[in-house]
């Protein structure tokens, strides 16, 4: 079902299959869309224009693409994705959910078949296991993780790195873990690094966590030879998790940015993260 029906319809991207945004809960069942639905749907289109152009890049140089969104959840990007790009190519492409909740995987299987899109696949499986299953190709031109929480955001770019994908494109969330290891060892370090102000207090620890978090992985995506765009989702004002990290795989240079990332480590008494955030070197 497609055309202009209900309020707020010329808001939606044309051949956008109504049924599915009424099943993602953008529409309700009569083709009204209310405030909260429009900002949803502001912030998912918004997340596209930066996609679509890295889909269209490989397209030119693939016969396929094989994109994975790891930590699916309800596949809401995968779906929105499949349905204003996939499901024109007449090709071997296909987007895969990973999801660790049976239910939700269930779920998505449930809605792909409704929706006749054949070339949706979602998997239960962990990171480690999406990393050696069989059923994943061996080489992914995209990885998505969007709001992916604390590790899983890492989880996913080493999936990438193993995977060797083209582009990553991440929305980081919930980043909790460094900013524990932060808080363990700041007190013998206090007197020695006068850096160690910075998440002296518990708030910045948390604040200040989140935000290393993110730049520790942008030296890794550059260590391992990527080029690394920061920016910010316009119109996720309600959710302060709003950094847009993409990353281009061009074979860079990358022992200067390996060793900025040891330093850095070094420097911030994080040494016993240097497995989680890993180089080449």
């Amino acid at each position: 079902m497609r055309g202009a029906i209900g309020s707020g319809m010329h808001e939606i991207k044309s051949g956008q299959s109504i049924d599915l945004l009424k099943e993602l809960h953008i529409l309700t069942r009569d083709g009204k869309m209310n405030q909260d639905s429009r900002r949803k749907l502001k912030q998912v289109y918004h997340l596209y224009q930066f996609i679509e152009p890295l889909l269209q890049e490989i397209k030119q140089d693939h016969h396929s693409i094989q994109l994975v969104d790891h930590g699916a959840g309800k596949s809401y990007l995968g779906f929105i994705l499949y349905d204003l790009f996939f499901k024109t190519l007449n090709d071997a492409s296909r987007i895969y959910g990973i999801e660790t909740r049976d239910d939700l995987v269930k779920h998505s299987q449930a809605l792909a078949s409704r929706l006749n899109f054949p070339s949706m696949s979602f998997l239960n499986l962990s990171v480690e296991q999406s990393i050696e299953s069989e059923i994943l190709p061996a080489k992914v031109n995209v990885v998505t993780a969007l709001h992916a929480c604390n590790t899983a955001t890492d989880d996913a770019i080493r999936f990438a790195l193993k995977k060797n994908a083209q582009f990553i494109v991440l929305v980081p969330c919930c980043q909790a873990e460094v900013a524990v290891v932060l808080k363990k060892n700041k007190g013998k370090d206090l007197a020695k690094n006068v850096l160690i102000e910075l998440w002296r207090h518990p708030i910045h620890t948390r604040e200040f966590g989140s935000h290393i978090t993110n730049v520790l992985r942008c030296l890794q995506l550059e260590a391992h030879g990527y080029q690394v765009t920061v920016t910010e989702l316009v119109g996720w004002e309600h959710s302060m998790k709003n950094e847009l990290i993409i990353a281009n795989f061009k074979n860079l240079p990358c022992n200067r940015s390996a060793e900025r990332l040891k330093e850095m480590l070094q420097t911030l008494g994080l040494e016993e993260m240097s497995g989680r955030f890993f180089t080449r070197m």
